[in-house]
């Protein structure tokens, strides 16, 4: 399965305050523009997920990147395939597009549907703000 995971820009963005877990807490509006990454899972033979990252250059190791927490975040209440990933990277990082947590959201709804987990829409909600402010 693959999804475009798309950059946002974000309108009138204040940091309202932080967090316990070293986060921040924002007020913005989010305006989707048209510059997206791809993102594609695969099941895979073995006990671990793989991410192979292709196209704009991320330096961190690949268990630092967002994709891989939010399968671990999923991974910590409900049981699916180890995958293959591939991450094509067109959204610059740090550039406050929002690449990194516009993939991790779009995994974690990925990985729901492809698995059928039972999961609703304001559970992944939670699941996605211990991943960042702005991934819900």
């Amino acid at each position: 399965m693959i999804v475009f995971p798309n950059a946002k820009i974000n309108l009138g963005l204040q940091v309202v305050g932080k967090r316990p877990d070293g986060y921040h807490n924002i007020e913005t509006v989010f305006y989707p523009i048209p510059l997206t990454d791809a993102l594609e899972i695969e099941e895979r033979e073995g006990n671990t997920d793989s991410l192979t990252v292709h196209g704009i250059v991320i330096d961190a190791m690949a268990e630092d990147n967002l994709v891989i927490k939010a399968v671990k975040a999923l991974r910590h209440k409900y049981d699916f395939p180890f995958l293959t990933i591939e991450l094509i990277k067109h959204i610059p990082s740090g550039a406050g597009l929002g690449g990194g947590s516009s993939n991790a959201s779009f995994m974690l709804k990925l990985v729901r549907d492809r698995f059928a987990l039972p999961i609703d829409d304001l559970q992944l909600a939670e699941i996605a703000l211990s991943l960042g402010a702005d991934c819900p």
